[in-house]
């Protein structure tokens, strides 16, 4: 075996070559890689004994990507083209073996070898979309020869990788080789290339698949249409879009130019660089500083829930999803069996769409048990309270579970506001009690806040991180105040909208700008289809907000059909007349003068208090850094992730701006913008979150 370099290695049996790359732990395309690669087919090419090459990869994977830490870093070694033109113009054989995950250049590199083999449990593909790129080595060009335009821009522009059978149908695997033997197996390929004289196929000059596409733009129009409102404001989609396209209508030189073209813009743009920031905010999120990997959890393997309504029923399901059986306490007979229906009902409607199979229903079923006896919980590992947010409630029940549950349990509240703290105190276990705050619709979204109490111990901190891995959720672990960081930043946002529609705005306007951005909705859209009457009573009712007006004249939101908004029947919402009249009424009481509110000032003082909120958050130490809050925001609140947080955007468009923003609305509006000392100290240092 000769080495090539301090990751690849060439060795020869027989008459076949075996190129193998080893550069833990996935074998990124790093400069080292890439000049293996190219140097090493070099070598074998010049070696007239030599009559095929088998690249094969060391370790768990065969690359597995890019090297993303090489992003916007002087280049060096060798170029990706240069490396697959090795390949690609080899004059014998090449055959690309893969295991574990072949992704992105990964991918693109198996594209331009002349065969692939591969074991069942492989898994190829191009995520480049999910970092806001497009494949940049040929795979917008490659595929879609090799598997045609409409299963390539579904692989590119859903970014999710497809197994090996997948692949093999597909016809991108020429063959599947046994699990565990796939060096045997490739040699045994090779030697049957050599033995039949293979041709040396080139995805590259394949036409059948593409030129059954040409000439006809509804095909690809109608993938477009069909993803329009998934990937609205993405930059990269469009890119990927018109690169297929080309694909189809040009030579694939010309194709390569501009694949490559988009791939460099892309790569310099704000949201392709927002989206590696998330990308590496996701890894960061479950590290906590004084809670080290090796700290000891508890085993969880019964949970009981505390309240069968929306909460608690959407919390359950996160559970038996995951295997774990569940115990759901309610008050009352007729609550508990409706909350049981609801459980089954989603998962029925699951099944209805072939998501899972009747059987599955069943087993999750299975896992589920209701009473009306709180004493039902005493065995339980874990107990989450999902009742209404009402201090002195919750204490009651948890001063009960203190006494029903047995020691070492974990005590949990899905509080969405309130003090932690002040709950645990009614325990003689405070160090087991904590915050699980699932968002809404729990089975549904991946944020859960993890909040810490004072005294929650270690062990019972890593436990809720590690579960909330185990339950598909994405964990944030933040400290005690009201609102804790998503809630206490929606908090200014909200406020603000408030002020806007007297002012000078409508909620159109407001809603209208924010959706823009890039928000799934603006808030009072969102008011209208959580429901107006949320914590509303007829019976204390002052008409003294908008919103209670609002409520006294029977406009609950969605609901009923009329809310901020009038909806039709298909509940499409329209601006309201009668709603604009109630502002204008409303603030005339008020004696305010309303004015033009321009567009720049609804986005920043709807954006810059939550940035400056953030602020006081880390300032605090609520939050452990910046990129959590971020986490927070983009997968509890649908902040685009193309903007990266609210933090990223902070950074992203000058911390200077947004202090003198806030100092401007403080000298007129007061000091609810006051901004914070550490935007002000970050200002002064000339340093953003990032440096944090």
């Amino acid at each position: 075996m000769a080495a090539i370099n301090s990751v690849a290695d060439l060795s020869v049996v027989g008459d076949i070559a075996i190129l193998t790359i080893d550069s833990p732990p996935v074998n990124a395309l790093s400069a080292k890689v890439r000049d293996g690669l190219r140097d090493g087919m070099v070598k074998a090419a010049a070696d007239p004994a030599v009559k095929a090459v088998v690249l094969i990869c060391a370790g768990r994977t065969f690359i597995a990507g890019a090297d993303i830490a090489e992003f916007g870093k002087p280049f060096t070694g060798a170029s990706l083209p240069d490396a697959q033109a090795a390949l690609e113009n080899c004059p014998m054989p090449v055959i690309a073996a893969i295991h574990g995950t072949a992704l992105g250049g990964g991918f693109e590199v198996a594209l331009v070898c002349h065969y692939r083999v591969a074991v069942p449990s492989a898994k190829l593909g191009l995520p480049e979309i999910k970092l806001g790129l497009i494949p940049g080595a040929g795979g917008t060009q490659r595929l879609p020869r090799l598997i045609g335009p409409e299963a390539a821009l579904e692989a590119i522009l859903s970014g999710t990788p497809f197994g090996a059978k997948q692949a093999l149908a597909w016809g991108v695997v020429d063959q599947l080789v046994e699990e565990g033997k796939l060096r045997e197996g490739a040699l045994r390929f090779a030697r049957k290339a050599i033995d039949e004289k293979l041709p040396l196929l080139k995805v590259r000059d394949r036409e059948d698949k593409v030129a059954a596409a040409r000439g006809k733009p509804e095909i690809i129009d109608a993938i477009v249409k069909t993803n329009a409102r998934k990937f609205r404001g993405f930059e990269a989609w469009r890119q990927a879009v018109d690169r297929v396209r080309d694909a189809v209508e040009l030579p694939f030189d010309e194709g390569m130019k501009r694949e490559r073209a988009s791939f460099m813009e892309l790569l310099v743009s704000t949201q392709s660089k927002a989206q590696r920031h998330v990308f590496f905010a996701e890894r960061q999120v479950w590290k906590v500083a004084d809670v080290p990997d090796d700290t000891p959890t508890l085993p969880i393997k019964k949970v009981g829930v505390i309240g069968a309504g929306t909460m608690g029923g959407g919390i359950s399901m996160n559970f038996l999803n995951a295997g774990i059986p569940v115990t759901i306490v309610e008050t009352q007979a007729a609550a508990l069996d409706r909350g049981l229906g609801v459980i089954r009902k989603n998962y029925e409607n699951t099944a209805k769409k072939g998501r899972m199979s009747a059987a599955d229903v069943e087993t999750r079923m299975g896992l589920l048990a209701g009473t009306l006896d709180l004493s039902s919980l005493a065995d339980c590992d874990l107990i989450i309270e999902a009742v209404f947010e009402n201090m002195a409630i919750k204490k009651e029940i948890f001063a009960k579970l203190d006494a029903i549950a047995k020691p070492g349990a974990i005590l949990a509240s899905n509080t969405s506001y309130l003090d932690v703290n002040e709950i645990a105190s009614v325990t003689k276990r405070p160090e087991s009690v904590l915050g699980m705050h699932f968002f809404s619709p729990a089975n549904v979204m991946r944020l859960l806040e993890v909040v810490r109490g004072d005294k929650t111990s270690k062990p019972v901190i890593a436990t809720a991180m590690q579960l909330a891995k185990k339950i598909g959720k994405i964990a944030a672990l933040v400290g005690v105040c009201h609102g804790f960081v998503g809630n206490r930043m929606l908090a200014e946002r909200q406020r603000e909208a408030q002020a806007l529609i007297l002012e000078g705005a409508m909620p159109w306007d407001v809603d209208r700008v924010l959706y823009d951005f890039g928000m799934p909705m603006g808030p009072f859209a969102m008011s209208d289809l959580a429901g107006l009457d949320i914590g509303w009573s007829k019976e204390t009712t002052k008409s003294s907000t908008i919103r209670e007006i609002l409520c006294e004249q029977d406009r609950r939101g969605q609901k009923n059909g009329a809310g901020f908004y009038d909806y039709d029947e298909n509940r499409n919402a329209k601006p309201s007349p009668l709603v604009e009249k109630i502002i204008l009424d409303f603030a005339a009481s008020k004696g305010i003068n309303r004015r033009t509110i321009s567009d720049d000032e609804i986005l920043q003082r709807c954006l810059y208090p939550m940035i400056n909120e953030g602020a006081k958050i880390l300032e605090e130490g609520k939050a452990q850094r910046a990129s959590d809050i971020d986490i927070v925001w983009i997968n509890g609140y649908g902040w685009p992730v193309y903007r990266g947080g609210p933090m990223f955007y902070g950074d992203t468009i000058g911390l200077d701006k947004v202090l003198g923003a806030m100092r401007g609305f403080q000298a007129t509006m007061g000091d609810a913008f006051k901004p914070s000392a550490l935007l002000e100290k970050l200002v002064a240092e000339g340093r953003g979150f990032r440096d944090l």
